[in-house]
């Protein structure tokens, strides 16, 4: 891993802090669930498809955790043993019977435990075998389930992009095997890796990692995120229109002259404000703003009221965040003194 300077690792702390605060503003606006109206910004009010609690996160980030958790040990994400890792953090987290489940996710976890439970072993394989089985049977499975959690894959390989971009592919496919839903954790993720080392936004810088064959309409996608209303991203279960729904929030969003640093809680409002699949949108715009500005950028109410899955005593917190994307960006080493633990 590089050493990273102190601008740097507070960029890196913000990927985790920024996904779960823009699902937990996203969270009360769930497919039309509560109007937010025009003279409001987005609150952690609750509520949801999953009936959370204010300030809760739903699946994107719990997902995500359960991809920052193996990180944070300073795993190699491409290895057999990291994936099976994450897996079984997949599974934990579905049989504690989370409140929300995308459909996609519900069908290819279900149908692993039910193997696993009838004595077949080897959980990332057979996953994503079931992975594999559900793209087979429905030819638009490109949802954005894998994109909503991809952010923590980014920590684990700042210093490879080339090693990022299998990894990106490889956690996305345990659930999501159609190649657009990799093509989106790849280009994402490395967005989210320029941000963290040199603090700018580049949506394209991932173009060459991937297949030529669909690089030239993956770069038609991203212009058009980059000049069309963002409200026009909408419905945004598809994997691609969620990236350019989260892309163009972020590209159309005016950066404040004065204090530039505002431009996170401005484009989460803008994303939110997309409508359809909100706290995923924010999530995955979350994760990149947070990657941009930075854990020092989210206010401290947000990073007080965040919280969920995992739950071992006690809900996971803002605290958990920033030390898990902290340890993933160090190799999984705390310092002399046990910090950031």
């Amino acid at each position: 891993m590089p050493h990273l300077a102190t601008a740097q690792l507070d960029r890196a702390a913000g990927v985790l802090l920024g996904t779960a605060v823009g699902d937990a503003l996203g969270v009360p606006y769930e497919f039309e669930s509560r109007r937010l109206p025009s003279d409001e910004s987005p609150q952690m009010l609750g509520g949801g498809l999953g009936n959370f609690e204010p300030g809760e996160w739903s699946d994107d980030t719990s997902m995500a955790m359960a991809v920052a958790l193996v990180a944070s040990t300073g795993a190699d994400l491409t290895t057999d043993d990291a994936i099976d890792a994450v897996a079984e953090n997949f599974l934990r987290w579905y049989d504690g019977n989370p409140p929300d489940v995308g459909n996609q996710t519900r069908a290819v976890l279900g149908a692993t435990r039910r193997r696993l439970d009838a004595g077949e072993r080897g959980v990332s394989r057979v996953m994503r075998e079931e992975s594999d089985r559900f793209a087979e049977a429905h030819p638009r499975s490109a949802g954005n389930g894998a994109l909503m959690r991809t952010a923590p894959v980014a920590l684990a390989h700042l210093d490879d992009r080339d090693q990022l971009a299998v990894a990106a592919r490889l956690v996305a496919s345990l659930t999501h095997a159609d190649p657009l839903a990799g093509d989106s954790c790849v280009l994402w993720c490395e967005a989210i890796r320029v941000a963290v080392l040199d603090g700018r936004i580049d949506v394209r810088a991932g173009l060459d990692l991937i297949p030529a064959d669909r690089a030239d309409q993956w770069g038609a996608w991203l212009d058009d995120a980059s000049i069309k209303d963002p409200k026009v991203f909408t419905p945004n279960g598809f994997t691609v229109t969620a990236l350019q729904a989260a892309a163009a929030a972020i590209q159309q969003t005016t950066i404040p002259e004065t204090t530039a640093c505002l431009h996170l809680q401005h484009a989460l409002d803008t994303a939110i404000r997309i409508g359809n699949d909100t706290d995923t949108v924010a999530a995955i715009a979350g994760g990149l703003l947070g990657a941009r500005w930075g854990a020092s950028a989210v206010p401290w109410q947000w990073r007080r009221a965040v919280h969920g899955w995992p739950r071992e005593g006690r809900p996971s917190d803002a605290h958990d965040l920033v030390a898990l994307a902290t340890l993933a960006v160090r190799g999984g080493r705390s310092d002399r003194a046990g910090w950031p633990t």
